[in-house]
């Protein structure tokens, strides 16, 4: 939604070209993950509400990553209108501001989530009996509030360059910010990518190496843990860092290289076309991870899968088998929830 791709911004004057594929891609991209997403996220959300078992860490980081979804897909419906009516931007300034400062909180406070759940699971399994006194719901409650609180710090800079303004004879919708101000939001985006995303990830990374290289020692080396529990442990992790490499990694490096070709004031028309195209492309496409979570939570545990065919059948979570909740692995649900 963003006007600055036509001639709006100085340094492409004289770079003008079509973006008419937005009104179609975006807009059908965006409609099938807002009914993935809210569906998906909701059934999640209303199978921990309804679970009698209390809360342990891995529900506390579940909830909060469903609920980080379920704020941005709400939002999705304004920017499917405006797309289908070709960039154009109905809902006024406040709701602008809130569209755009929501989806980066979903994006960063999701990635800073599975950071806090990635070092939890190493402690659990690197360090099992050392990290018991830390690996409690008060410290899940106190690393999710910590997550909310360092999120919204650093996205309040977005509430003052995201603004709507008239370009063309029509009301849009800045995903970015004007042209007078995209020095100052260049220097910010850089800063935001280091801090919500460069820097996390190096953590994960290294948390999920860490455990991989645990998980393959031999067996003497570790506490009776089966060669099929390994295994799936393991598979798992490569399914995780996959999923969160195709849909989060593009999206940055592809944002990077377009901003700073804007910031350059690059004239090589050609160039900055193929990598605002390439943004464009990516951009709903690492909204798909508001999918994965509840996906994987539904793939991965098998015994999710048996309380929700059991809670759509009986509607009452007293008619539940005595052991459906019992039998679920201690910490599957962690795995579960990563990106």
């Amino acid at each position: 939604m963003e006007k600055l791709d036509t001639n709006a911004s100085k340094e492409q004057r004289f770079c003008q070209f079509s973006e008419d594929y937005k009104q179609i891609y975006l807009s059908l991209t965006y409609s099938i993950i807002f009914v993935l997403g809210l569906s998906l996220n909701s059934t999640v959300l209303w199978l921990s509400w309804c679970q009698t078992k209390r809360w342990g860490c891995a529900t506390i980081y579940l909830v909060n990553l469903m609920v980080a979804d379920l704020l941005y897909v709400l939002t999705l419906p304004f920017l499917i209108i405006a797309y289908s009516l070709g960039d154009r931007w109905p809902f006024g300034e406040l709701l602008c501001r809130l569209v755009r400062f929501l989806f980066y909180t979903n994006l960063y406070g999701s990635i800073l989530l599975l950071t806090c759940i990635s070092v939890h699971r190493f402690l659990s399994v690197c360090h099992p009996l050392r990290s018991l006194p830390y690996r409690t719901r008060r410290h899940a409650l106190l690393g999710a509030a910590a997550t909310w609180a360092l999120v919204v710090l650093q996205l309040l800079p977005t509430l003052g360059f995201s603004h709507t303004d008239y370009v063309d004879g029509q009301v849009i919708c800045y995903d970015t910010t004007s042209p007078e101000n995209f020095d100052q939001f260049f220097a910010y985006s850089m800063v935001l990518t280091l801090s919500g995303f460069v820097l996390p990830s190096f953590v994960i990374l290294v948390c999920y190496a860490l455990m991989v290289r645990r998980l393959t020692m031999p067996e003497d080396t570790l506490m009776r843990t089966s060669n099929a529990a390994r295994a799936k442990s393991i598979r798992t992790i490569l399914l995780v860092c996959s999923l969160f490499t195709l849909c989060v990694v593009p999206f940055h490096v592809t944002r990077s290289f377009y901003f700073t070709l804007r910031f350059l004031t690059s004239q090589d028309c050609q160039l900055l076309m193929v990598a605002s195209l390439a943004y464009k492309i990516w951009r709903p496409l690492v909204s798909m991870s508001s999918c994965l979570n509840p996906v994987l939570y539904f793939l991965l545990v098998g015994n999710n899968r048996v309380r929700l065919f059991q809670k759509l059948k009986h509607n009452n979570v007293g008619e539940h088998p005595a052991g459906a909740q019992g039998e679920r692995p201690r910490g599957g649900e962690i795995w579960a929830l990563a990106r």
